[in-house]
């Protein structure tokens, strides 16, 4: 049963699924609860989109409150050759979330319990569905810390962090998503459930959460997740470094970590984005530098003094206009509320951006963030950047407005571009925001056409009905939609 997708921004139900979908809806409220099916074209409007610019409705939204009935309801989906799709709050930033041929969407909202904390082996057994900074305040509690921290942690949800495998500015020193999950409950494509990993540091047999988290939802649905924890550090310092230039900030970010020091973040902002930001949230950004850098240490007390002073001194070497250590934790979230809200706040600016989601090594920051605003000269477009520096994951937000379908055109071209002068410059096109639909072709950049064809194959083992999230991640044979 196949259903049309025609072009990028719209998608139009198959006549099969048409008919049929009195029925379906029927057989999904016997499965959930009746006011947990959703189908008015107002609903299905508020699921059509996520934070890319990709736009397509589903034909159903589901609520499930259980594994149980993710289970029936996925069953459901294959026996009926029908797409389905997991989402959490919509935050992804390149179309991973949007229902790209129709079909079921099956939403976690409801599924978003904390299940179990468990201090003694370090663990916290979740639902998909969790608040990322609900988790993560209820540890702080207990003196405990999620490390993973998304810019979007307000909203965004653990399964959707799993499917990206979500970085954010304490990724430098504690890892990504992947280095905190220890096991998970996953529904596949025909409904059966299974668990892979556990509490266990290390288990035998092939790391099938390695190939899960980070597959952007279209291997199986997580149902279940369990979480690394770690002490809360004793002590965190908090630093504002000031640049008259962004070369300058570059080349303190390599010399940093050539020193062997490991800050627990590194974070750079341009003027642009820092005049948007301060004009939303006042976080006492300097208005007339070229960059600053955000530098976070953390960990036992003794000893903490001479670190921030190393790296102090490391700023100094490299031209630094002024170097602010927050005194108090109040300043510290004002420093970082302005970092955090950095993406919404350059709708100041422009009302849309596309964002460039490149990494590239270290060294390579200066180069590459001068070939960057060339782009943006070259196509008219401006562009501002805010990212995490200390692992060479650049965010360039290119601001526009995507009713002008003219300048849009040119918004595409420039961001891929950029990606392909992060690939040429031994990086790759996603740091942590996913390929979704967006970067599709741009993975030709980094990979070649067996190696894509063995991503075929593992997404083939898993769904050979490609009815999970079709059409994300990995690009069709050529001549194949």
């Amino acid at each position: 049963m196949p259903l049309r997708h025609d072009g990028p921004m719209t998608r139009l139900t198959g006549e099969v699924f048409k008919m049929d979908r009195e029925k379906i809806i029927e057989q999904l409220k016997e499965i959930v609860d009746s006011d947990h099916v959703l189908y008015s074209d107002m609903d299905l409007e508020l699921y059509s989109y996520d934070a890319s610019l990709e736009r397509s409705r589903p034909d159903v939204v589901v609520l499930p409150d259980s594994t149980e009935e993710v289970s029936k309801v996925v069953a459901l989906a294959h026996r009926e050759d029908i797409p389905i799709i997991a989402r959490g709050s919509g935050t992804n930033l390149s179309g991973g979330t949007v229902p790209l041929k129709g079909g079921i969407l099956v939403h976690f909202s409801q599924m978003n319990r904390i299940l179990e904390i468990d201090i003694p082996n370090r663990t916290v057994t979740v639902e998909p569905g969790v608040i990322t900074l609900d988790l993560q305040n209820l540890l702080l509690k207990k003196g405990f810390v999620y490390a993973p921290d998304p810019a979007s942690q307000k909203v965004s949800t653990l399964g959707g962090n799993f499917g990206e495998n979500s970085g954010g500015p304490h990724c430098l020193k504690y890892g990504v998503t992947t280095n905190h999950i220890l096991g998970a409950e996953v529904v596949l494509n025909d409904g059966t459930v299974i668990w892979t990993g556990g509490k266990s540091q290390d288990n035998p047999g092939y790391d099938i959460i390695g190939l899960l988290v980070g597959s952007e939802g279209t291997l199986g649905i997580v149902t279940k997740m369990i979480l690394k924890i770690i002490r809360a550090p004793e002590a965190v310092k908090t630093m504002l470094a000031i640049y008259e230039s962004v070369e300058d900030a570059g080349n303190t970010v390599s010399a940093i970590i050539a020193e062997g020091i490991v800050p627990a973040t590194l974070e750079m902002m341009d003027n642009l984005v820092m005049k948007a930001v301060e004009e939303s949230v006042h976080a006492g950004y300097p208005l007339d530098a070229a960059a600053v850098l955000i530098i976070e240490l953390d960990g036992m007390s003794d000893g903490m003094e001479r670190q921030a002073e190393k790296v102090m001194e490391i700023c100094k070497r490299h031209n630094v206009r002024e170097v602010r250590l927050a005194k108090s934790d109040a300043e510290r979230a004002e420093l970082w509320a302005g970092r955090k809200g950095a993406f919404g706040a350059v709708a100041r600016l422009r009302p849309s951006y596309l964002v460039c989601d490149g990494t590239v090594p270290r060294t390579k920051l200066p180069e590459v963030l001068k070939r960057v605003m060339e782009v943006g000269k070259k196509y008219d477009l401006p562009i501002g950047n805010v990212f995490h520096a200390g692992d060479g994951n650049l965010h360039p937000l290119i601001l526009f407005d995507e009713r002008n379908k003219e300048e849009l055109a040119r918004v595409y071209k420039a961001g891929t571009e950029i990606l392909k002068i992060c690939a040429d410059a031994g990086g790759t096109i996603s740091g942590e925001h996913g390929i979704g639909t967006e970067k599709l072709k741009e993975m030709s950049f980094v990979f070649t056409e067996d190696d894509i064809e063995l991503m075929r194959q593992i997404k083939n083992a898993f769904d050979p009905s490609n009815i999970i999230n079709p059409g994300k991640v990995v690009p069709s044979p050529a001549g194949v939609h």
